[in-house]
């Protein structure tokens, strides 16, 4: 049986395909359409997936999508009476649960078929998605289940005890009041306008100091049993003339907060101005109220259920800063984060929703890895290489038949200095790349980080860069935190870079390009049964330079992750990488001065 999920009309819109519960394919739309965070209708996303697991739009049995227009209509109209918004937010709300209605138009054109033979069609809430986009894919048969975000369908944070194929949830917080919001409005007033920017902001914050804590409680109570709410005069979210607009696919939120919280703040920082000592000490000061407003959530949640073990999921679950001092802070031993744990997971979420809820399925499925997306060969790429202006004289390009040589040659390049793009095998599901489409570097090499932003990335200075790590050395190069009675948690072989730990104080001189100003790393560790092709690469890397660890970013350049052959090697032609690797062909520019230069020809 085939279960299409979709998440659509908002930010991360996505696809996924399951066949009798177990996952077949998971894409994000803003890879083939080129605009991070794409909103609308995943429309190449399904056609994706249907390729992937070459069946049509007939073979389809059900459609899921998260989103219920539908749900807490009684809480919609108590607010609207209670707080009495715009008419004009109350409008743009309506419209946009008229396009979830009008779903079958839009899914009927990306399946090419005519409404009437569409499969059944499910709506599955948004927060129910997100609970089951992290637990009926995690290795557990019982365990607590919080999602935490900015809203959907007007609910922004809820928890639920998740066993077998089951969950019964057990609270929520409804809009206007959500933790999400509250670090978007904050990342605005810092001069970072994008949707999608808090990840930036997490990075800048180990530079300040906490000395806005107190004002920054103001704007948020925390209430019993894990509730809270919002100080509504500094947010404008729930009332006043506030936009959304997803115009050619691009999402884009108006200004979350009013003037008040520039009196509170003071005066906020125009995008691209410099960054003074108080914006970072802003941003300290929020990570750190941030992690207690979690982990206020998060310990009342076990209180309720009990659990030994935490599964996570919404936007607020990509901050990963927070994700690694679950344990020191709460009472739960081990920790599960779906990699694709903002909207773009709620597609996973409602199809297995449908499966194991609605049908009352048995669990089979476990995701430990990442790699749900497209492939390619690489037949095209000595011919893509070849019609490059001065071709010949630029560039010099090696098809290898032996993997084992291939790592060792990228390997040696890495050694020597090099910064080589990696596309091998399926896409990632998710925003982190993992192995597959990645940019790595030296992480002993404290100038790596600086020749990445400078000469491929383009981007700000502060942002640290990951570690990939073979699993079996995460011990050796990274601790936990420490717990209020002094027990050192230890750091979690975390395979999809969800969570944040100390890098050993012996080892932040061997890896200072991974190791962030405060002397953390979100790491990624590397399985051999995940991931074999990367195991063998940091592999041999380890072999030539004693460190089992590599420089790990997202393959891209102001852009989506590269999907596709002809875009990695875009990317690498436009930007100033030393070499690429596409499936087993290896490109490098002329000259290449390392011992990896030796080799040409056929391997």
């Amino acid at each position: 049986m085939y279960i299409l999920g979709i998440n659509a009309y908002h930010g991360d819109v996505s696809a996924v395909l399951l066949n009798d519960g177990d996952l077949v394919a998971a894409l994000e739309e803003e890879r083939f359409r080129r605009i991070k965070h794409v909103a609308g209708f995943p429309t190449n996303a399904i056609q994706r997936c249907l390729d992937i697991a070459g069946i049509d739009a007939a073979d389809l049995d059900h459609v899921a999508i998260s989103r219920d227009p539908s749900a807490h209509f009684g809480k919609k109209v108590q607010f609207v009476l209670t707080e009495r918004p715009s008419l004009k937010l109350v409008w743009e709300r309506a419209m946009s649960s008229r396009k979830v209605t009008n779903v079958e138009g839009d899914l009927a054109e990306a399946l090419g078929v005519s409404q009437s033979r569409l499969p059944p069609l499910h709506n599955v809430e948004h927060h129910p998605a997100h609970l089951a986009s992290a637990f009926f894919v995690s290795p557990y048969d019982e365990a607590a289940v919080c999602a935490l975000d900015a809203m959907g369908d007007f609910v922004s944070t809820s928890w639920a005890m998740g066993q077998g194929n089951h969950m019964e949830t057990l609270g929520r917080v409804y809009y206007p009041h959500s933790l999400g919001l509250l670090y978007t409005a904050i990342t605005q007033f810092l001069g970072f306008p994008y949707y999608g920017d808090e990840y930036k902001v997490m990075g800048l914050a180990p530079y300040g100091e906490p000395t806005y804590t107190d004002e920054l409680r103001e704007l948020i109570p925390l209430g019993e049993e894990g509730q809270f709410e919002l100080s509504l005069g500094y947010f404008r979210h729930w009332q006043e003339d506030y936009d959304m607009d997803w115009e050619e696919g691009r999402p884009d939120f108006g200004k979350v907060y009013t003037p008040e919280l520039e009196e509170l703040l003071g005066p906020e920082r125009e995008p691209e101005s410099e960054l003074t000592q108080r914006h970072k000490d802003i941003a300290h000061s929020l990570q750190a109220v941030h992690e207690e407003n979690a982990f206020h959530v998060l310990n009342a949640v076990h209180e309720q259920t009990g659990a030994d073990r935490l599964c996570l999921a919404g936007g607020v679950a990509m901050n990963s800063v927070a994700n690694g001092k679950v344990r020191a802070n709460t009472p739960f031993e081990e920790v599960y984060i779906q990699p694709a744990a903002a909207d773009n997971g709620t597609a996973l979420g409602a199809a297995f929703h449908v499966w194991h809820e609605e049908m009352d399925r048995p669990r089979s499925f476990v995701m430990n890895h990442t790699l749900w997306g497209t492939s390619y060969d690489d037949d095209r790429v000595p011919e893509i290489v070849a019609d490059q202006p001065e071709a010949a004289s630029k560039y010099q390009w090696t098809t290898y038949d032996d993997l084992d040589r291939l790592c060792k040659k990228t390997a040696q390049l890495l050694a020597d200095g090099k910064v080589v793009g990696w596309f091998r095998g399926r896409m990632e599901w998710g925003a982190r790349a993992l192995g597959n489409r990645s940019i790595l570097a030296d992480p002993g090499r404290a100038d790596a980080r600086d020749r990445i932003n400078n000469r491929v990335k383009y981007r700000e200075e502060f942002r640290p860069f990951a570690p990939s790590i073979l699993e079996e050395a995460v011990d050796e190069y990274f601790a936990g935190y420490d717990t209020p009675g002094s027990e050192n948690t230890g750091a979690a072989p975390d395979p999809f870079m969800q969570q944040v730990y100390p890098v050993r104080e012996e080892k932040r001189e061997e890896i200072p390009a991974v190791t962030h100003v405060d002397g953390t790393g979100r790491l990624q560790a590397v399985g051999k049964g995940r991931n074999p092709a990367y195991h063998k690469l940091i592999s041999a890397f380890a072999e030539k330079t004693g460190t089992p660890v590599v420089l790990n970013t997202s393959f891209n350049e102001n852009e989506p992750i590269v999907e596709s052959p002809e875009q990695a090697l875009d990317c690498f032609f436009r930007t100033a990488m030393d070499a690429v690797v596409v499936e087993n062909t290896l490109v490098m520019r002329q000259p290449v001065e390392t011992a990896a230069s030796e080799d040409t020809g056929p391997q």
